[in-house]
């Protein structure tokens, strides 16, 4: 599966952005899908995760109830909707499938990175 992630810009704090992740695979329904985020000079960090059929969903305690993620596999994309932005919420956001065993938050067990879209906060 080829990933490639879009929507991100300047926005300011207390502002929103939908991220789009689109899948030129077919097997897009099939696989279970995360959302990870990297600041300049830190680790990239899991963010949100859906399974295959978009009705599991995870988050990281960071984003709970500002962030939603959702999928529609007919149009093979996943989507990242940001509410009440932060200017700790600036990073490099990814999308990846997830291939391996382990949790919905276990950076280890994604594949498939797409490229990712700079997200920047202005305070």
């Amino acid at each position: 599966v080829q990933l490639q992630a879009c929507g991100g810009g300047l926005v300011q704090a207390g502002g929103s952005l939908r991220l789009s992740c689109t899948s030129s695979g077919r097997t897009f329904s099939s696989y279970d899908m995360g959302w990870f985020r990297q600041a300049p000079g830190k680790e990239r960090e899991f963010v949100a995760a859906t399974d295959w059929s978009g009705n599991s969903r995870y988050y990281a305690d960071s984003v709970k109830g500002r962030f939603t993620v959702s999928r529609d596999n007919s149009e093979n994309t996943m989507y990242l909707q940001m509410n009440s932005l932060k200017p700790e919420d600036t990073a490099v956001y990814y999308c990846a499938a997830r291939t391996k065993g382990g949790g919905a938050n276990y950076i280890a067990a994604y594949d498939a990175w797409g490229q990712g879209t700079q997200v920047t906060v202005s305070s």
